[in-house]
Protein backbone atom coordinates (compact mmCIF):
# COMPACT_ATOMS: atom_id res chain seq x y z
CA UNK A 1 0.00 0.00 0.00
CA UNK A 2 1.55 3.34 -1.09
CA UNK A 3 2.20 5.40 2.03
CA UNK A 4 2.42 8.79 0.24
CA UNK A 5 -1.38 7.82 -0.16
CA UNK A 6 -2.06 7.12 3.87
CA UNK A 7 0.19 10.37 4.35
CA UNK A 8 -1.81 12.62 2.40
CA UNK A 9 -4.98 11.55 3.95
CA UNK A 10 -3.80 11.80 7.26
CA UNK A 11 -3.26 15.18 6.14
CA UNK A 12 -6.65 16.00 5.16
CA UNK A 13 -7.92 14.75 8.21
CA UNK A 14 -5.84 16.00 10.86
CA UNK A 15 -7.65 18.78 11.83
CA UNK A 16 -11.67 19.18 12.90
CA UNK A 17 -11.65 22.77 11.62
CA UNK A 18 -10.62 22.65 8.43
CA UNK A 19 -11.26 19.43 7.24
CA UNK A 20 -12.25 19.36 3.28
CA UNK A 21 -14.81 16.71 3.49
CA UNK A 22 -15.00 16.35 -0.35
CA UNK A 23 -11.03 16.07 -1.02
CA UNK A 24 -10.86 13.56 1.74
CA UNK A 25 -14.01 11.21 0.30
CA UNK A 26 -12.42 11.15 -3.09
CA UNK A 27 -8.95 10.59 -1.38
CA UNK A 28 -10.28 7.48 -0.09
CA UNK A 29 -10.67 5.51 -3.22
CA UNK A 30 -7.00 5.91 -3.82
CA UNK A 31 -6.72 2.47 -2.00
CA UNK A 32 -8.86 0.96 -4.65
CA UNK A 33 -7.49 3.30 -7.35
CA UNK A 34 -4.21 3.81 -6.63
CA UNK A 35 -3.44 6.28 -9.71
CA UNK A 36 -6.52 8.57 -9.18
CA UNK A 37 -5.78 12.30 -9.04
CA UNK A 38 -8.06 13.83 -6.73
CA UNK A 39 -7.90 17.30 -8.10
CA UNK A 40 -9.04 15.82 -11.49
CA UNK A 41 -12.21 14.84 -9.49
CA UNK A 42 -12.80 17.57 -7.70
CA UNK A 43 -12.50 19.71 -11.32
CA UNK A 44 -14.80 17.42 -12.26
CA UNK A 45 -17.50 18.33 -9.59
CA UNK A 46 -16.73 22.28 -9.83
CA UNK A 47 -17.49 21.80 -13.74
CA UNK A 48 -20.31 20.64 -12.82
CA UNK A 49 -21.28 23.41 -10.11
CA UNK A 50 -20.15 26.24 -12.69
CA UNK A 51 -23.58 25.12 -14.68
CA UNK A 52 -25.48 24.63 -11.86
CA UNK A 53 -24.50 28.24 -11.15
CA UNK A 54 -25.57 29.84 -14.19
CA UNK A 55 -29.18 28.60 -13.18
CA UNK A 56 -29.56 30.74 -9.94
CA UNK A 57 -28.72 34.22 -8.89
CA UNK A 58 -28.63 36.25 -5.71
CA UNK A 59 -32.16 37.13 -4.97
CA UNK A 60 -33.65 33.23 -5.30
CA UNK A 61 -34.41 31.94 -1.99
CA UNK A 62 -32.87 29.03 -0.38
CA UNK A 63 -36.21 26.92 -1.41
CA UNK A 64 -35.74 28.26 -4.87
CA UNK A 65 -32.55 27.11 -5.26
CA UNK A 66 -33.09 23.90 -3.52
CA UNK A 67 -35.71 23.17 -6.03
CA UNK A 68 -33.20 24.15 -8.90
CA UNK A 69 -30.19 21.80 -7.42
CA UNK A 70 -32.63 18.57 -7.01
CA UNK A 71 -33.95 19.14 -10.96
CA UNK A 72 -30.17 19.70 -11.93
CA UNK A 73 -29.18 17.30 -9.92
CA UNK A 74 -32.10 14.17 -10.34
CA UNK A 75 -33.56 15.37 -13.82
CA UNK A 76 -31.20 17.08 -15.62
CA UNK A 77 -27.80 14.76 -14.61
CA UNK A 78 -29.66 11.25 -13.38
CA UNK A 79 -28.49 10.65 -10.07
CA UNK A 80 -29.82 8.02 -8.09
CA UNK A 81 -29.38 4.79 -6.23
CA UNK A 82 -27.69 2.02 -8.45
CA UNK A 83 -30.60 -0.68 -8.25
CA UNK A 84 -29.14 -3.31 -10.15
CA UNK A 85 -25.97 -3.92 -7.87
CA UNK A 86 -26.11 -1.76 -4.78
CA UNK A 87 -23.49 -3.27 -3.17
CA UNK A 88 -20.82 -2.04 -5.64
CA UNK A 89 -18.08 -0.63 -4.10
CA UNK A 90 -17.86 1.83 -6.79
CA UNK A 91 -21.26 2.77 -5.49
CA UNK A 92 -19.14 4.88 -2.71
CA UNK A 93 -16.32 6.27 -5.24
CA UNK A 94 -16.70 9.90 -5.70
CA UNK A 95 -14.82 9.37 -9.03
CA UNK A 96 -17.07 6.56 -9.89
CA UNK A 97 -20.32 7.89 -8.81
CA UNK A 98 -19.95 10.67 -11.01
CA UNK A 99 -18.96 8.34 -14.52
CA UNK A 100 -22.09 6.19 -13.50
CA UNK A 101 -24.34 8.56 -11.95
CA UNK A 102 -25.25 5.64 -9.58
CA UNK A 103 -24.39 5.91 -5.45
CA UNK A 104 -25.58 5.51 -2.87
CA UNK A 105 -27.21 7.68 -0.03
CA UNK A 106 -24.14 9.00 1.70
CA UNK A 107 -22.23 9.34 -1.24
CA UNK A 108 -24.89 11.36 -2.97
CA UNK A 109 -25.11 13.20 -0.43
CA UNK A 110 -21.50 14.16 -0.59
CA UNK A 111 -21.96 15.43 -3.94
CA UNK A 112 -25.57 17.32 -2.96
CA UNK A 113 -23.44 18.61 -0.21
CA UNK A 114 -20.55 19.99 -2.13
CA UNK A 115 -22.77 21.20 -5.01
CA UNK A 116 -25.25 23.02 -2.36
CA UNK A 117 -22.22 25.06 -1.14
CA UNK A 118 -21.29 26.28 -4.62
CA UNK A 119 -24.64 27.87 -4.50
CA UNK A 120 -24.77 29.48 -1.19
CA UNK A 121 -27.13 26.50 0.06
CA UNK A 122 -25.66 25.19 3.39
CA UNK A 123 -26.74 21.64 2.72
CA UNK A 124 -25.94 19.49 6.33
CA UNK A 125 -25.53 15.90 6.44
CA UNK A 126 -27.62 13.64 9.09
CA UNK A 127 -25.78 10.62 10.33
CA UNK A 128 -29.30 9.24 10.59
CA UNK A 129 -29.88 5.06 11.55
CA UNK A 130 -29.22 2.74 8.46
CA UNK A 131 -29.74 5.84 5.79
CA UNK A 132 -27.93 8.58 5.51
CA UNK A 133 -30.03 12.00 5.18
CA UNK A 134 -29.44 15.64 4.33
CA UNK A 135 -30.94 18.37 6.16
CA UNK A 136 -31.48 22.21 5.06
CA UNK A 137 -32.37 25.11 7.10
CA UNK A 138 -34.72 27.13 5.39
CA UNK A 139 -37.32 30.32 6.62
CA UNK A 140 -40.23 27.88 6.31
CA UNK A 141 -38.54 25.45 8.55
CA UNK A 142 -35.94 22.08 8.82
CA UNK A 143 -36.16 20.51 5.39
CA UNK A 144 -34.92 16.78 5.85
CA UNK A 145 -34.27 15.01 2.12
CA UNK A 146 -33.21 11.12 1.27
CA UNK A 147 -30.53 11.91 -0.77
CA UNK A 148 -31.37 8.40 -3.40
CA UNK A 149 -34.10 10.21 -4.87
CA UNK A 150 -34.03 14.32 -3.74
CA UNK A 151 -37.57 13.23 -1.76
CA UNK A 152 -38.88 15.42 1.36
CA UNK A 153 -39.58 13.33 4.16
CA UNK A 154 -42.06 14.48 7.10
CA UNK A 155 -41.84 13.68 10.68
CA UNK A 156 -44.00 10.55 10.45
CA UNK A 157 -41.88 9.03 7.76
CA UNK A 158 -38.51 9.76 9.14
CA UNK A 159 -40.24 8.04 12.40
CA UNK A 160 -41.35 5.39 10.67
CA UNK A 161 -38.27 4.29 9.45
CA UNK A 162 -36.76 4.93 13.24
CA UNK A 163 -38.71 2.44 14.65
CA UNK A 164 -37.05 -0.90 13.44
CA UNK A 165 -34.18 0.47 14.99
CA UNK A 166 -35.24 1.46 18.02
CA UNK A 167 -36.63 -1.66 18.53
CA UNK A 168 -33.52 -3.23 17.62
CA UNK A 169 -31.34 -0.93 20.01
CA UNK A 170 -33.81 -1.34 23.01
CA UNK A 171 -34.30 2.33 22.71
CA UNK A 172 -38.12 1.99 24.24
CA UNK A 173 -39.54 2.97 27.42
CA UNK A 174 -37.80 4.94 29.55
CA UNK A 175 -34.73 4.91 27.38
CA UNK A 176 -36.70 5.75 23.77
CA UNK A 177 -34.85 8.66 22.60
CA UNK A 178 -37.06 11.15 20.64
CA UNK A 179 -36.32 11.73 16.74
CA UNK A 180 -34.71 14.98 16.91
CA UNK A 181 -31.74 13.14 18.70
CA UNK A 182 -31.44 11.05 15.44
CA UNK A 183 -31.44 14.49 12.75
CA UNK A 184 -28.78 16.27 14.37
CA UNK A 185 -25.84 17.50 12.10
CA UNK A 186 -23.13 15.22 11.54
CA UNK A 187 -19.38 16.61 11.26
CA UNK A 188 -17.06 15.74 9.00
CA UNK A 189 -15.05 13.29 10.78
CA UNK A 190 -18.30 11.58 11.57
CA UNK A 191 -19.71 11.28 7.84
CA UNK A 192 -15.99 10.17 6.82
CA UNK A 193 -16.27 7.63 9.71
CA UNK A 194 -19.94 6.16 8.34
CA UNK A 195 -18.36 6.14 4.64
CA UNK A 196 -15.37 4.38 5.05
CA UNK A 197 -17.52 1.35 7.47
CA UNK A 198 -20.03 1.09 4.70
CA UNK A 199 -16.99 0.05 2.30
CA UNK A 200 -15.57 -1.90 5.96
CA UNK A 201 -18.74 -3.79 5.47
CA UNK A 202 -18.45 -4.91 2.02
CA UNK A 203 -15.47 -6.01 2.26
CA UNK A 204 -15.40 -8.19 4.79
CA UNK A 205 -18.51 -9.36 3.57
CA UNK A 206 -16.68 -10.32 -0.01
CA UNK A 207 -13.93 -11.75 1.99
CA UNK A 208 -11.68 -8.90 -0.26
CA UNK A 209 -8.93 -8.51 2.58
CA UNK A 210 -7.00 -6.54 0.90
CA UNK A 211 -8.75 -3.84 0.18
CA UNK A 212 -10.44 -4.24 3.54
CA UNK A 213 -7.19 -3.42 4.71
CA UNK A 214 -6.69 -0.07 2.76
CA UNK A 215 -10.19 0.94 4.46
CA UNK A 216 -8.82 0.23 8.27
CA UNK A 217 -5.49 1.70 7.65
CA UNK A 218 -7.99 4.66 6.90
CA UNK A 219 -10.18 4.39 9.77
CA UNK A 220 -6.95 3.91 11.74
CA UNK A 221 -6.06 7.26 10.46
CA UNK A 222 -9.45 8.91 10.90
CA UNK A 223 -10.08 7.55 14.48
CA UNK A 224 -7.06 7.36 16.28
CA UNK A 225 -8.44 7.03 20.11
CA UNK A 226 -11.11 4.05 18.44
CA UNK A 227 -9.15 0.60 19.78
CA UNK A 228 -11.66 -1.44 18.07
CA UNK A 229 -10.90 0.04 14.72
CA UNK A 230 -7.18 -1.01 15.60
CA UNK A 231 -8.84 -4.27 16.37
CA UNK A 232 -9.92 -4.84 13.30
CA UNK A 233 -6.89 -4.21 11.36
CA UNK A 234 -5.02 -6.63 13.10
CA UNK A 235 -7.61 -9.35 11.84
CA UNK A 236 -7.54 -7.82 8.59
CA UNK A 237 -3.67 -8.38 8.96
CA UNK A 238 -3.91 -11.78 9.95
CA UNK A 239 -6.03 -13.01 7.20
CA UNK A 240 -3.34 -11.59 4.66
CA UNK A 241 -0.59 -13.20 6.54
CA UNK A 242 1.01 -10.02 7.81
CA UNK A 243 1.68 -11.97 11.20
CA UNK A 244 3.98 -9.77 13.29
CA UNK A 245 2.14 -6.20 12.83
CA UNK A 246 -1.35 -8.25 13.26
CA UNK A 247 -0.13 -9.55 16.27
CA UNK A 248 1.02 -5.78 17.66
CA UNK A 249 -2.38 -4.82 16.85
CA UNK A 250 -4.34 -7.54 18.26
CA UNK A 251 -1.61 -6.87 21.42
CA UNK A 252 -2.57 -3.96 21.57
CA UNK A 253 -6.34 -3.96 21.99
CA UNK A 254 -6.28 -6.57 25.07
CA UNK A 255 -4.04 -4.13 26.34
CA UNK A 256 -6.12 -1.29 26.09
CA UNK A 257 -9.20 -2.74 26.95
CA UNK A 258 -8.99 -6.05 29.44
CA UNK A 259 -12.44 -6.03 30.28
CA UNK A 260 -13.57 -6.14 26.17
CA UNK A 261 -16.69 -8.66 25.60
CA UNK A 262 -14.35 -9.99 23.16
CA UNK A 263 -11.88 -10.38 25.86
CA UNK A 264 -11.25 -14.55 25.25
CA UNK A 265 -11.75 -14.44 21.55
CA UNK A 266 -8.99 -11.90 20.73
CA UNK A 267 -6.88 -13.67 22.81
CA UNK A 268 -7.38 -16.76 21.67
CA UNK A 269 -6.62 -15.54 18.44
CA UNK A 270 -3.38 -14.01 19.41
CA UNK A 271 -1.94 -16.86 20.70
CA UNK A 272 -1.99 -18.95 18.05
CA UNK A 273 -0.82 -16.19 15.67
CA UNK A 274 2.02 -15.97 18.67
CA UNK A 275 2.86 -19.06 18.27
CA UNK A 276 3.20 -19.48 14.44
CA UNK A 277 5.60 -16.20 14.36
CA UNK A 278 7.53 -18.17 16.99
CA UNK A 279 7.59 -21.24 14.51
CA UNK A 280 8.48 -18.67 11.61
CA UNK A 281 11.65 -17.52 13.40
CA UNK A 282 12.81 -20.73 14.38
CA UNK A 283 12.41 -22.44 11.10
CA UNK A 284 13.29 -19.33 8.71
CA UNK A 285 16.75 -19.61 6.97
CA UNK A 286 18.94 -16.79 7.68
CA UNK A 287 17.78 -13.71 5.48
CA UNK A 288 19.89 -11.45 2.84
CA UNK A 289 19.61 -7.92 3.19
CA UNK A 290 17.19 -7.46 0.15
CA UNK A 291 15.07 -9.98 1.66
CA UNK A 292 14.84 -8.48 5.38
CA UNK A 293 13.03 -5.28 3.50
CA UNK A 294 10.20 -7.35 2.16
CA UNK A 295 8.42 -7.45 5.12
CA UNK A 296 5.98 -10.20 3.20
CA UNK A 297 8.54 -12.66 2.90
CA UNK A 298 10.07 -12.26 6.17
CA UNK A 299 6.08 -12.57 8.07
CA UNK A 300 4.86 -14.79 5.43
CA UNK A 301 3.94 -18.34 7.80
CA UNK A 302 5.14 -21.97 6.80
CA UNK A 303 1.72 -23.06 6.09
CA UNK A 304 -0.81 -20.17 4.32
CA UNK A 305 -3.50 -19.16 6.72
CA UNK A 306 -6.53 -20.28 4.74
CA UNK A 307 -4.90 -23.31 5.44
CA UNK A 308 -4.36 -23.54 8.96
CA UNK A 309 -6.37 -24.87 11.69
CA UNK A 310 -6.39 -20.71 12.80
CA UNK A 311 -8.98 -20.27 9.26
CA UNK A 312 -12.18 -20.78 10.74
CA UNK A 313 -11.79 -19.10 14.46
CA UNK A 314 -10.41 -16.32 12.53
CA UNK A 315 -13.04 -15.70 10.13
CA UNK A 316 -15.84 -16.40 12.78
CA UNK A 317 -14.22 -13.42 14.80
CA UNK A 318 -13.26 -11.16 11.71
CA UNK A 319 -17.03 -11.55 10.22
CA UNK A 320 -18.27 -10.56 14.08
CA UNK A 321 -16.68 -7.53 14.37
CA UNK A 322 -16.13 -6.67 10.73
CA UNK A 323 -19.45 -6.80 9.35
CA UNK A 324 -21.73 -4.29 10.97
CA UNK A 325 -24.95 -5.93 11.08
CA UNK A 326 -27.54 -3.04 10.52
CA UNK A 327 -31.55 -2.62 10.82
CA UNK A 328 -33.11 -3.14 8.14
CA UNK A 329 -36.21 -0.82 6.70
CA UNK A 330 -38.00 -0.49 3.33
CA UNK A 331 -35.96 1.59 1.57
CA UNK A 332 -33.08 -1.04 1.95
CA UNK A 333 -32.10 -2.29 -1.88
CA UNK A 334 -35.07 -4.98 -2.21
CA UNK A 335 -32.33 -6.91 -4.93
CA UNK A 336 -30.27 -7.88 -1.99
CA UNK A 337 -32.60 -9.16 0.86
CA UNK A 338 -30.37 -10.90 3.19
CA UNK A 339 -27.00 -8.55 2.51
CA UNK A 340 -26.08 -5.11 4.96
CA UNK A 341 -27.72 -1.81 3.97
CA UNK A 342 -25.12 0.72 2.81
CA UNK A 343 -26.25 3.79 3.85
Amino acid sequence: MPTHQLDYFASLVSEDEHLPLTEAAIAIAQHAYPDLVVQHVMDEIDALAEKLKQRVNKEMSGLQKLQILKQFFYKELGFGPNRNDYYDPDNSYIQSVLASRRGIPISLALLLMELGHHIELPIKGVSFPNHFMIRLSLPQGEVIIDPLTGTSLSKQELQEMLDPYLDAQGYRGEYQLPLAAFLRTASAREILSRYLRNLKAIYSQQERWERLLGIQQRLVILLPDAVEEIRDRGLALAQLDYIRPAVDDMRRYIDEVPDASDFEEIQAQLIELEQRLRQIEINRPPLGPLAIQDQRQLLHPLKPLHQSRVLRPSLRIARQHLVHIGVRHPLRAPNHPAREPLR
